[in-house]
C-alpha cells in the first residue's frame, strides 16, 4: 500500500468508517482519533495487494501504550480510504512486538 497517499487521504477526511469498524470500536474502547493516530504515525506491518475490491493494509500504533491494529482499503483511484477493523492484537497470535505473526 501507498502510505503517502492513504496518509494523504485520512488528512483531506477522505476515508469511510465501516459500520463494523464503528461497532467494534464501541465495543473495545478505542477512539477514533486512536485509530486516525495509527494510520498516520503508526507502522504498516502487513500488505495485502490482492484484497479486493481494494487493496488493504495492517498497521500497528499504540495508543496510551497499549497496541492497535487497523486494516484499512484504499481506493487509489479515488483517493478514499475505507477503516475496515480495529482491535488490540493478541499474544496468542501475535508475537510481544505486535508486528510478527505466531506460527501455529
Amino acid at each position: 500500500m501507498d502510505t503517502k497517499k492513504l496518509i494523504e487521504a485520512i488528512k483531506l477526511q477522505q476515508f469511510e468508517w465501516r459500520k463494523h469498524t464503528l461497532q467494534r470500536l464501541s465495543e473495545r474502547e478505542i477512539s477514533q482519533e486512536s485509530v486516525i493516530n495509527v494510520l498516520t504515525e503508526g507502522e504498516q506491518i502487513e500488505d495485502y495487494p490482492d484484497d479486493k475490491p481494494y487493496p488493504c493494509a495492517l498497521f500497528l500504533g499504540f495508543s496510551k501504550e497499549r497496541p492497535l491494529h487497523v486494516v484499512v482499503a484504499l481506493d487509489v483511484t479515488n483517493k478514499w480510504a475505507y477503516i475496515i477493523t480495529t482491535y488490540v492484537p493478541s499474544l496468542e497470535y501475535f508475537e510481544s512486538d505486535f508486528k510478527t505473526r505466531r506460527k501455529k
